[in-house]
């Protein structure tokens, strides 16, 4: 049984298309003009010249499917000669099922595949999860794949609020790339350690989809109360209470305070709860209010005169007396 795994072959899909840090500075000032963006920006800031850009019809799968096929001729493997497939890329053609069957299909294999998405680190993952796999010894041989289309995630209009996180979505390119990894005797991925500062998420957001303005997305934000439905703050018009079609709505409305004496006596409430502090003329929970009595109703026609009551006969006494020595 061997105890390593290494990776043997790698492969890389380049697509033909360029666009060059000044092309990318030049649209970005057309979409945004309000930004004064010194020349060299890009190109100073991130290192960039050019970036591949793919054909309008590619998708993510087909640059992955490109890679990997070059990778199987030159390791002169067959599709059979694979244990398992691993697609990890930011970039997707579907979001059901998992983009890994596509790529599976277009290549030809029939192994178990599935996703790996951790954004940017999800190649570096992949190598984790084939590196475990191989060291338990469930596969032998584990392809990992990758699409990417980040071209098409640019973001063009900013502001100079968003400039910040919006001038990295600039630099993403088109790619598809293929790693091998097999078990070996000898050691090839000796270990890894992975570290997390998950509170700096925000400083590079791409969105899906990126033409939709939002707000980033973050903690649940303060509700504020309206008149019968509770909305979030900065969305009027959209209730957080809303029916689900079926059964009882997911979340119910406060009743205004104004709306509490015309409702009295008619809420039923739960068992077992306590009496709420904020409506005191409210009945206890557990408890229903007893209805006043109906009035009497006026008729026409006369009351009969009471009857006389009844006098009581001398066997119908509930005590007898004794009688006199």
């Amino acid at each position: 049984m061997n105890a390593y795994s290494r990776i043997t072959h790698a492969s890389v899909h380049l697509p033909t298309g360029r666009q060059s840090a000044c092309e990318i500075e030049q649209r970005l000032r057309r979409h945004s003009p309000s930004l004064a963006l010194p020349p060299g920006l890009i190109q100073r800031a991130f290192g960039l010249r050019e970036r591949a850009l793919a054909d309008p019809a590619d998708l993510p799968s087909d640059l992955a499917a490109r890679a990997a096929t070059r990778l199987l001729n030159t390791a002169r493997l067959r599709p059979a000669d694979i244990d398992l497939l691993l697609f990890a890329a930011v970039s997707a053609d579907v979001r059901e099922p998992a983009n890994a069957h596509i790529v599976a299909a277009k290549t030809g294999l029939s192994c178990p595949a599935f996703d790996i998405g951790n954004a940017c680190n999800g190649v570096i993952n992949a190598l984790q999860v084939a590196d475990a796999l191989i060291r338990t010894g469930q596969h032998r041989r584990v392809l990992i794949t990758c699409g990417e289309t980040l071209s098409r995630l640019s973001r063009w209009e900013l502001d100079r609020s968003r400039l910040r996180t919006g001038l990295t979505s600039l630099t993403g390119a088109d790619v598809g790339a293929a790693l091998l990894v097999e078990a070996s005797p000898v050691p090839g991925i000796t270990g890894s350690v992975f570290l997390a500062n998950s509170t700096s998420w925000p400083a590079a957001t791409l969105y899906d989809p990126p033409s939709r303005p939002r707000p980033a997305p973050g903690p649940p934000r303060r509700l504020r109360r309206t008149p019968g439905l509770l909305h979030r703050t900065g969305r009027p018009g959209s209730p957080v209470a809303q029916g689900t079609g079926r059964g009882r709505p997911r979340t119910r409305p406060r009743l205004r305070p104004s709306a509490v004496p015309a409702l009295r006596g008619r809420l039923p409430r739960p068992h077992g709860h306590r009496p709420r502090a904020d409506h005191p003329d409210l009945p206890p929970h557990g408890e229903r209010r007893r209805r006043d009595p109906a009035p009497p109703t006026r008729s026409s026609s006369p009351r009969p005169p009471p009857r006389p009551p009844a006098t009581p006969s001398p066997c119908s006494a509930s005590r007898v007396e004794p009688a006199a020595r």
